[in-house]
């Protein structure tokens, strides 16, 4: 059985990485979206929040995992069983800092492999960052991001 992990933040999941995912379900039997614990790094939505918002967004794929981690992702790897790590790419612009960390990953096992997906044409200027900004500036990201998503923060901005 081919096991992907495919780590990140998701703060918020996008349309974008939703389309890595779909097209990582194709190729490997299971894909466990890994939401990384990150204590040093200011979030806008908790781990929480982001593991169940997707969660919700894939519910559909029969596949797919939701899980969360907190430490090196090729250690998560190892305790999952996985043995390849899913990375997207939505510009040139994220291919040298992907390249840095599959050889730091590749350094630390050798086992387990990155396979890059490119986003859809359409996604690859969506990043969670971006969303964000449109968002707290009031605007509509409906385009950008899952129905539960969008569902989500509306309604926590009008509390």
């Amino acid at each position: 059985m081919k096991i992907a992990i495919y780590p990140g933040s998701f703060d918020p999941i996008t349309k974008g990485h939703l389309d890595v995912l779909h097209t990582g379900t194709e190729i490997f039997d299971k894909v466990i979206i890994a939401v990384a614990k990150n204590s040093e790094k200011k979030s806008f939505l908790t781990v929480d929040e982001r593991v169940n918002l997707i969660k919700e967004s894939v519910q559909h794929l029969e596949n797919v995992e939701v899980d969360s981690f907190e430490g090196l992702t090729i250690e998560y790897a190892k305790r999952k069983g996985a043995q390849i790590l899913l990375r997207g790419l939505r510009a040139v612009s994220d291919f040298e800092y992907e390249m840095q960390l599959s050889q730091a990953n590749s350094a630390l096992s050798s086992d387990i492999k990155t396979v890059f997906l490119i986003t859809k044409p359409k996604y690859n200027f969506i990043s969670s960052s971006t969303i964000k900004e449109i968002f707290l500036n009031g605007g509509d990201i409906s385009k950008f991001v899952p129905a539960p998503v969008e569902e989500y923060l509306n309604k926590r901005n009008k509390c």
